[in-house]
């Protein structure tokens, strides 16, 4: 059983950085995907971005060119680097690991907010 475990969300001035971060613990395949979901105030669950075993990685619209995600050599966690952070991008960050077999797995989410 994989189990994801999320830190690095906080408050934030816009136009700031954060680095979120999610750890791996489990039987764990380093060949899936890793990413990271948001879910913003009255809207759905989206994707941010992810990333490959092989380092090869997708983003969403909401990344806009302002977020990184990267994973460490272990293939055991996986970051995103948010720069220029915006009062839109308050919500919550959920990380996901995509198994060989079953359904997705989520982290317990970690709340961002942007705010002067």
């Amino acid at each position: 059983q994989v189990q994801l475990v999320e830190s690095g969300g906080g408050l934030v001035q816009p136009g700031g950085s954060l680095r979120l971060s999610c750890a791996a613990n489990g039987s764990f395949a380093r060949t899936q995907f890793m990413g990271w979901f948001r879910q913003t105030p009255g809207n759905q669950r989206e994707l941010v971005a992810a990333i490959s075993g092989a380092d090869r990685t997708t983003s969403g619209p909401s990344a806009g060119g302002r977020f990184t995600i990267s994973r460490d050599n272990a293939k055991t966690a996986v970051y995103l680097q948010m720069n220029n952070l915006q009062p839109d991008d308050t919500g919550v960050y959920y990380c996901y690991y995509d198994p060989t077999i079953g359904g997705r797995i989520w982290g317990q989410g970690t709340q961002v907010t942007v705010s002067s």
